[in-house]
């Protein structure tokens, strides 16, 4: 999904998640606008988030794909990325159609390409050349240079920056204000700590905190 898009009433669009980032998910949205049925949240079957009705819970994601066909992860991710993914593939078991919302206040090259259910969130920059995984995260002013490789569920955090040719695996975690040196490789499942300088590769389910 393209900034600038819309989608009709029986097209509204599920969020699954109700925290923090759901919140913002929900600010990038009315800008581009699409138009949100409701959200889905594990902890609460009722109550609203910035307005919009809690629908359910995960229980409920079967009959409310009778109803809605567009739906999208908005749980956040710091410590671990199962959550998201377990949600994701629940999402796709069920056969909902996964948007890619970019901010209108965001930049990604045309000669980029973002996976399904990825978001790109304000003042995010996506440069030529670059391809970003599926259910990921490009935060608000996230940098992801030319050439970068992210892998499916990672979280490129507020103001991280990854250089040009930075490759990552899957269920990366980038902490926010981090900076990852060029042609840096960090593999599966790795957290790097905020406001940190990664000048060499991090093996799988490395911790690099500095």
């Amino acid at each position: 999904m393209s900034s600038g898009g819309s989608v009709s009433a029986r097209g509204a669009l599920l969020l699954v998640g109700g925290g923090g980032h759901c919140r913002a998910v929900i600010d990038v949205l009315e800008r581009i606008p699409v138009a949100v049925a409701g959200i889905v949240d594990e902890a609460r079957a009722s109550g609203t988030v910035l307005l919009y009705p809690v629908l359910g819970c995960d229980e409920d994601l079967p009959d409310l794909r009778s109803v809605y066909s567009l739906a999208l992860v908005t749980v956040g991710q710091i410590k671990t990325p199962l959550v998201r993914q377990k949600l994701f593939a629940r999402l796709e078991e069920l056969c909902f159609d996964i948007p890619t919302p970019v901010s209108p206040l965001a930049r990604v090259s045309p000669h980029a390409l973002l996976g399904k259910g990825s978001v790109v969130m304000h003042q995010a920059l996506v440069n030529a050349g670059t391809v970003i995984g599926k259910n990921c995260i490009i935060n608000s002013q996230a940098l992801v240079e030319h050439d970068c490789r992210i892998g499916d569920h990672c979280h490129i955090a507020t103001g991280a920056k990854l250089c040009g040719g930075v490759e990552t695996g899957e269920g990366v975690f980038v902490g926010a204000g981090s900076v990852v040196r060029e042609g840096t490789r960090l593999g599966k499942n790795c957290v790097v700590g905020m406001g940190v300088c990664v000048r060499h590769d991090v093996p799988d389910g490395g911790r690099y905190v500095g």
